[in-house]
C-alpha cells in the first residue's frame, strides 16, 4: 500500500505546485492599474488643451469651460476602486484551491479505482516451485479432512500430475471416484497417469479410460494422442494414423504440436508400410529414384551417461532438412553396445517425395528414448545436432546431454 500512496502523494504535490505557482512567485513589477491609466489619459488631454489655448485655437472662455468638464470627468473616472486589489487574501486562496484539488482527486479515485486491490497485487511475490509444492501439500492435508469431496480429489490429482508426482496422482484419482467418469479430460489425464506408472503400457484400465473419454468427446486432444500412442505400441499403425490425423486437424498448422504429430504420423506410415498422405500429383510424373547415397558413421555416448541406459531403450538417428522439423529419414533400433554404427539412406525415408539423396546436406541428431516415440520427452538422452554433407561415411555423433 505504501508503494502506491507515496507516488500518488508526490504527484498531487506536483500538481498543486504548478497550480499555485503564481502565488509562490508573484510578478516583480506591478502592472498599471485602470485609475493610473485614466489619469495619464486626462493629463495628456489637458496638456493638449493648454497647447491649443496658447496657439489661439481655443479662446479663453471655451478653454475654461472645457477644462472644467475634463476635471469633472477625471474625478469621476479615478474615483472607482482600483482593479489591482482583487486578490485580497492569497493565503486563503491557496488553501481553498489545495483543499478542493485533494477532495476532488480522492473522490474520483475511490469512486473509479481501488487502491487496496492495486496494493495487494503489487505486493504479491512470484510463485516459486517450493511455493507450489507447499500449496499442494496444504491442499492434500485439507482433502484428508474432506474424504467425500470428490471434486477436490480430482483437482488434487491434476495438481500432482502437473508436478510429475504420478504415483500420488493415481491415488488421488482413485479417491475422486465417480466424479472422473463424466469428464473426458479427467479420464484422459487419469489414463496418462496410469500409463506412465506402467512404463508406457496402455493395456487394461488406461485403454478403457481412453475409450470412455473418446465416447464422451470424440475430439478430445489428449485422448486422441493417447489412443494413437496405444495403437502404435502394439503395431496397429493404421489405427494410430487414424487417431493422430484426427488430432492434427484440430491443431494450428504451424504450431510445434502440429509438427510433432506430423512426424509421428509419418513414422507410423513408414512402419506400417502405408502410403504417405501427400497431395495428388500428375500420374505421368516420374517417381523419385531411390539411391543408396546418404550419411553413415558411428554413435557413441558420454561415459557419465552410460549408467542411465536401461534395457528396452530405443536409439533414434534422425535426419532433417536444415531449417525444417519434419524428418527426411529416421533410423530406429534397440540400444546395444557403444559405439554403434548407423546408416541413413533413402530406404529409411519418411516420404518418397523427400529423399535424403536429393539433399546437399542434412541436420542429424541422436536420441535415446524410453518409449521409442517420435515426441521428445524429458529424460531422453540426446546429442547436439550436426549439419552433415550427404555422402559422408565417417560421421561421429556423441550423446552427451539429458533433455530437460
Amino acid at each position: 500500500m505504501t508503494s502506491f500512496l507515496i507516488p500518488a502523494l508526490l504527484l498531487l504535490i506536483l500538481i498543486l505546485v504548478l497550480l499555485l505557482r503564481p502565488f509562490f512567485f508573484p510578478a516583480k513589477e506591478s502592472a498599471t492599474s485602470r485609475r493610473q491609466m485614466n489619469a495619464a489619459i486626462y493629463r495628456e488631454e489637458l496638456d493638449k488643451l493648454e497647447a491649443d489655448r496658447l496657439s489661439g485655437v481655443v479662446d479663453g472662455s471655451s478653454y475654461e469651460q472645457i477644462h472644467a468638464e475634463m476635471r469633472q470627468r477625471l474625478f469621476q473616472d479615478t474615483d472607482e476602486a482600483d482593479d489591482l486589489a482583487v486578490l485580497r487574501s492569497p493565503k486563503k486562496t491557496m488553501i481553498g484551491i489545495s483543499i478542493f484539488i485533494v477532495i476532488l482527486s480522492a473522490g474520483l479515485y475511490f469512486s473509479l479505482g481501488d487502491a487496496f486491490r492495486i496494493a495487494a497485487i503489487s505486493d504479491q511475490k512470484p510463485m516459486t516451485p517450493e511455493g507450489v509444492e507447499k500449496m499442494v501439500t496444504e491442499f492434500a492435508a485439507k482433502m484428508e479432512k474432506e474424504p467425500d469431496n470428490l471434486k477436490g480429489w480430482a483437482m488434487l490429482a491434476r495438481s500432482y500430475r502437473i508436478l510429475g508426482r504420478n504415483g500420488d496422482a493415481e491415488k488421488a484419482y482413485v479417491r475422486a471416484g465417480s466424479f472422473v467418469d463424466a469428464d473426458p479430460q479427467l479420464l484422459a489425464d487419469y489414463a496418462d497417469v496410469l500409463a506412465a506408472n506402467a512404463n508406457g503400457s496402455f493395456a487394461g484400465k488406461p485403454l478403457e479410460l481412453i475409450n470412455k473419454a473418446l465416447a464422451l468427446d470424440p475430439n478430445n486432444l489428449l485422448a486422441l494422442w493417447l489412443s494413437g500412442t496405444a495403437d502404435f505400441n502394439v503395431q496397429n499403425y493404421k489405427a494410430a494414423v487414424r487417431s493422430w490425423e484426427k488430432l492434427a486437424k484440430q491443431l494450428p498448422a504451424e504450431s510445434n504440436e502440429a509438427r510433432t504429430i506430423a512426424e509421428s504420423i509419418a513414422e507410423a506410415r513408414s512402419k506400417g508400410g502405408l502410403a504417405p498422405a501427400s497431395p495428388l500429383v500428375n500420374a505421368s510424373a516420374s517417381a523419385p529414384v531411390m539411391s543408396n547415397q546418404g550419411v553413415s558413421g558411428q554413435v557413441d555416448i558420454a561415459r557419465e551417461l552410460q549408467s542411465k541406459i536401461k534395457s528396452g531403450d530405443m536409439l533414434m538417428v534422425i535426419a532433417r532438412k536444415p531449417g525444417e522439423r519434419m524428418p527426411v529419414a529416421v533410423l530406429k533400433t534397440a540400444v546395444t553396445a557403444f559405439p554403434m554404427n548407423f546408416v541413413l539412406n533413402d530406404a529409411l525415408a519418411m516420404s518418397p517425395n523427400t529423399l535424403i539423396s536429393q539433399l546437399p546436406e542434412v541436420l542429424i541428431e541422436v536420441r535415446i528414448s524410453k518409449t521409442g516415440m517420435a515426441m521428445p520427452e524429458a529424460g531422453d538422452l540426446i546429442s547436439k545436432p550436426q549439419t552433415i554433407k550427404v555422402g559422408t561415411t565417417n560421421t561421429r555423433l556423441m550423446i552427451d546431454q539429458v533433455r530437460p
